[in-house]
This record gives structure tokens, C-alpha cells and sequence, in this order.
């Protein structure tokens, strides 16, 4: 499977779940199920590279604006849901995480955000079609801490600074 396959099973899959995540990861399990178990397994490399680029100290800030504070559980479900928004989302946002007040039509802090199941789709449908836990994807884990410089997420001033159309749009009264 390619990137251009991979994108655009994640598109569909979204668009047919009308951005509900957990719709969207139950549409994504069914259609991983269609593949072999080889295509599933390349799937998931290319979601958990994707996954651990976005392990950046710049996006936890920029979660942090849209969701009110973001744990690194939090953290970890943001990067699934960025994915599962699609290719033009995702990289608009590991570019520069600001533009996620451009790139996103709406956003509900209740329902969105928050793609824990998109993350385990793969190993899922693997499961599935073979009756096995995953292996080892084979692919370089993230680092032990997320790339960049951190952010001060508690200090207001620098946050409004450092993401002035999120803050805008998502944290102004």
C-alpha cells in the first residue's frame, strides 16, 4: 500500500462517518478487512509514522488551545484524530500548527480531537483477518520526548503569541 492509497482510505472512511471519529474507526476496521493482512500491516506503518511525526512540541500546544489542556494521553488521541482529518489537515498542521484555525471547518471539543480508536484500527482488522496480535511494525518509535522547543502551555500570553488564529478563533471571549 502507498501513501496516496493510505490517504485516501482514511478520506473516505471519514468522509462516509460525517467526521464522527468513532464511526470513522468502525468504517476504517470494515475497510481494512477487504485487504490482506500484508496491506493492513503496511496500513499501520505508514499511520504510525505519521503518528510519531506529529510528536512535536508546537502541535501539543496546538491541541492544548483547541482542546482547553491536553494530558499526553490527550496528546496521543489528538495525533490519531489529525490523521484521521486527512492528508491536507495533517501536513498543513505539522508544517505550522496555527493554521489549524484555517484548516478546520468546525471544531467540537466534545467530539472532536479525540481519535483513540482510529489508532488501534489497523491492529483490529489485523486481528481479525488473521486471529494473531500484530508484529512489531518494524519502523523506528518516537523519541522520548516530543521534537521542537516546549511550550509553556499554562502561561496565556505565550500561548496567544505563539498561536494567534487558534487563540483567536478557540480561546477569545
Amino acid at each position: 500500500m502507498d501513501e496516496t492509497e493510505f490517504w485516501e482510505i482514511v478520506d473516505s472512511t471519514r468522509e462516509a462517518a460525517g467526521g464522527d471519529p468513532e464511526d470513522h474507526a468502525e468504517l476504517l476496521v470494515e475497510r481494512l478487512l477487504a485487504f490482506d493482512p500484508d496491506a493492513v500491516l503496511d496500513f499501520a506503518r505508514h499511520f504510525e509514522a505519521r503518528y510519531n511525526r506529529a510528536y512535536r512540541w508546537d502541535l501539543w500546544g496546538a491541541a492544548w488551545v483547541l482542546l482547553g489542556g491536553a494530558s499526553d494521553d490527550a496528546f496521543d488521541y489528538f495525533r490519531c484524530w489529525l490523521i484521521g482529518q486527512g492528508r491536507e489537515v495533517f501536513e498543513g498542521a505539522v508544517h505550522d500548527p496555527d493554521a489549524l484555525a484555517d484548516l478546520l471547518d468546525d471544531f467540537d471539543e466534545e467530539l472532536d480531537g479525540d481519535g483513540e480508536e482510529l489508532g488501534y484500527a489497523a491492529d483490529e482488522a489485523y486481528e481479525q483477518l488473521t486471529g494473531l496480535v500484530a508484529p512489531d511494525l518494524g519502523i523506528l518509535p518516537a523519541p522520548p520526548e516530543p521534537e521542537g522547543t516546549p511550550v509553556d502551555f499554562e502561561d496565556d500570553a505565550v500561548m496567544a503569541q505563539r498561536y494567534p488564529k487558534l487563540w483567536s478563533r478557540f480561546m477569545a471571549d
